[in-house]
C-alpha cells in the first residue's frame, strides 16, 4: 500500500530467511566452541552510563576500541553529561577526539546527538530502536550496541569489521555489506544469542582470526573452519 504524501516510512530491520538445518547445526556448534573459548566476551568500550556508551560507539566508527578507550576519559571529564556535551565548543571537542579519526564529522554527530537528547528525550538515552535512529551519527550498528549492552535488547546483530570478516570465513554469510550479513546471521542464530554472538566473534577476531595473518594453528575451531590453513 502506498503511504499518504508526507507520511514517513517506519524504519525496519533486515528481513530474515531461514537457512537449512545443516547450516544451522554447524553454526550452532561453532558458536558453542567459541563461547567456551571466550566465556567473558563483552563490549570492549569503557563506559559508565548509556550516554558514555553512545558517544564511545559513535567514536569507534573506523577506529579501534582501544584508541577510543584512551581518549574518552578526558572527553567525559570535560563534558560528562548530554547538557555539557551539547554546550561544548566544537573546536574543543574536535581537539579531544582528534585521534579517533574523522573528527569533524564525529564532533558534529556527538553535538547533534547530545542536543537532541536534551530537546526530545529529557537528557536520557532512549531504548527504542526507532528513537535511537533519530540521533545524529547513530545507525543500526550503534543502536544495536547501545541497546544490547545497556538493556539486553536484541533487534539485530552488531556487524563490525571482525563480525563481517569471520562470518565470511566461517561460511555463515555471503553478504557483501553489513545489512546483508546481519540478515543472514539473524536467520542462522536464535535471537537470544544475537548480542553475545557479536561479542564472541569480535573477541576471536582480535585475538586469533586477524585480517592479515590469522593464527589458524591456535584457533579452537580450526578443524571445522572451511577457511583454516592449519
Amino acid at each position: 500500500m502506498t503511504p499518504k504524501p508526507g507520511t514517513k516510512r517506519k524504519r525496519r530491520g533486515p528481513s530474515v530467511r531461514r537457512p537449512d538445518a545443516a547450516a544451522t547445526g554447524f553454526a550452532g556448534r561453532t558458536y558453542d566452541a567459541l563461547r567456551e573459548a571466550y566465556p567473558n566476551a563483552k563490549c570492549a568500550l569503557h563506559f559508565r552510563s548509556p550516554f558514555e556508551l553512545l558517544v564511545a560507539t559513535i567514536l569507534s566508527a573506523q577506529c579501534t576500541d582501544a584508541r577510543v578507550n584512551m581518549l574518552t576519559p578526558a572527553l567525559f571529564a570535560a563534558y560528562p553529561t548530554p547538557a555539557a556535551m551539547a554546550a561544548a565548543p566544537v573546536e574543543a571537542l574536535e581537539s579531544l577526539i582528534h585521534s579517533a579519526g574523522f573528527f569533524h564529522n564525529k564532533a558534529k554527530s556527538i553535538l547533534g546527538a547530545s542536543k537532541r537528547l536534551i530537546e526530545v528525550y529529557g537528557g536520557e538515552v532512549p531504548s527504542a530502536m526507532d528513537d535511537l535512529l533519530t540521533l545524529p551519527g547513530v545507525a543500526r550498528k550503534t543502536a544495536n550496541v547501545v541497546r544490547g549492552t545497556i538493556w539486553g535488547l536484541a533487534e539485530g546483530v552488531v556487524v563490525d569489521t571482525h563480525v563481517q570478516r569471520l562470518s565470511g570465513r566461517l561460511g555463515w554469510s555471503r553478504g557483501k555489506n553489513p545489512v546483508e550479513i546481519e540478515r543472514e546471521l539473524m536467520a542462522l542464530f536464535p535471537k537470544e544469542i544475537w548480542i553475545d554472538l557479536a561479542h564472541v566473534l569480535t573477541h576471536h577476531g582480535r585475538r586469533i582470526c586477524s585480517a592479515r595473518k590469522p593464527r589458524c594453528a591456535d584457533c579452537p575451531i580450526h578443524t571445522s573452519c572451511p577457511s583454516s590453513v592449519a
